[in-house]
């Protein structure tokens, strides 16, 4: 039998499969608010036959996004329009959803990656941002302005507002966003984070408020909800955040009642060095798991099914995330499913594309009842 078309459980949320949909920003939102593009992004996103979708990062103020057309989820309106898609979803789909919550810190206010995805001036549409310290991301940019007391006190509260409004939203899940170089990422590496108080210089100091935010999230939100962190296990630079201190981040988390975490890799320094390739990520998520026995989440280059299936089997991680790949092939899990002998959840509408010779491919829908 398939490990891969298996169920499995991150704490309160059992999912029907292995596979997620891993967060992959949009750049399509007004104002933070969802547009018709989420509708049918997460819509045809949402009848994959995946286990779980992971909504895109979004922002929990305005000065956290990374670019002006970000996700947010700070305003009454920013939930109310995305309430819209939710409720579209739940009419044809029983997939969990799972949001990811950021900041981008210091790495906000860009422009969206075709537009060329540099830092934006005040005279261009941007913004101020702010990070644990006054350090730019790229020498060339503007520094950020070193968060204090009242603005770690508003971060932390924007977390929390949020968090609670996916909860009204009836959201299964939260996912931090510490990784990729975004603001808690930021506060947790060195090579970003130099402050002389106590939320800077030693490891138990860099990992004090992204593990506030976690501890106010999880006490913001019913235990029937499930939370966890996505990391970087490595900057891949020397002198920055590696492995070693992603286990110790991953054991805390785990004492405070995380219910998964989602491994992934680099972000924080332009002068990275990213051996990509496929799978190059899953020996990062391995270790942690060994090391902490924390459902994880592998992603990164896991592209064919095989693979995927013997990242399972083989006990390297518990899940595997798509993002690219899924844009380019968004049944991806129902060819998954034909070549290991799976079974997808999938609408009724659907059910004639089934292949004659996958007679066993659909699994019964809950279609309308949710």
């Amino acid at each position: 039998m398939s490990q891969l078309f298996t169920p499995y459980a991150l704490g309160p949320l059992t999912v029907r499969n292995r596979i997620a949909i891993a967060p992959m920003c949009q750049y399509s939102a007004e104002n933070g608010d969802a547009t018709d593009w989420h509708m049918i992004h997460l819509g045809h996103l949402a009848l994959s036959g995946a286990g779980a979708l992971f909504i895109e990062a979004t922002a929990v103020e305005p000065e956290g996004r990374i670019t002006p057309a970000d996700l947010g989820l700070w305003s009454d309106q920013n939930e109310i329009a995305l309430q819209d898609v939710v409720r579209a979803i739940r009419r044809h789909s029983s997939i969990p959803l799972v949001i990811q919550l950021a900041h981008a810190g210091r790495k906000a206010s860009s422009a969206a990656p075709w537009e060329g995805g540099q830092m934006l001036t005040p005279e261009q549409g941007g913004w101020q941002t702010v990070a644990p310290s006054a350090l730019p991301h790229a020498p060339e940019e503007a520094p950020p302005l070193a968060l204090d007391a009242v603005g770690l006190r508003r971060v932390l509260a924007g977390f929390v507002d949020s968090a609670r409004r996916a909860h009204r939203l009836g959201l299964e899940g939260i996912e931090l966003h510490a990784a990729h170089g975004y603001l808690l990422h930021q506060f947790l590496s060195p090579l970003a984070n130099a402050r002389s108080d106590s939320y800077g210089g030693t490891l138990e100091n860099r990992m004090r408020f992204p593990l506030e935010v976690f501890d106010a999230v999880r006490a913001a939100v019913p235990g029937t909800m499930a939370v966890g962190v996505r990391i970087s296990a490595t900057d891949w630079v020397d002198g920055g955040w590696d492995i070693e201190q992603s286990a110790a981040f991953a054991k805390e988390l785990k004492k405070r009642g995380a219910h998964f975490i989602h491994v992934s890799s680099g972000g924080v320094s332009p002068l990275q060095k990213i051996p990509v390739g496929p799978g190059y990520q899953v020996a990062f998520a391995a270790r942690i798991r060994t090391e902490t026995g924390l459902p994880t989440i592998s992603v990164g280059m896991i592209t064919d099914p095989s693979q995927a299936e013997s990242i399972i089997a083989s006990g390297q991680a518990d899940m595997v995330a798509l993002a690219r790949g899924m844009l380019y092939d968004p049944r991806w899990p129902w060819h998954a499913a034909a070549e290991l002998g799976g079974t997808v959840e999938a609408p009724q509408q659907y059910w004639r594309s089934q292949p004659s010779q996958y007679k066993q491919l659909f699994g019964a829908t809950r279609t309308g009842q949710r």
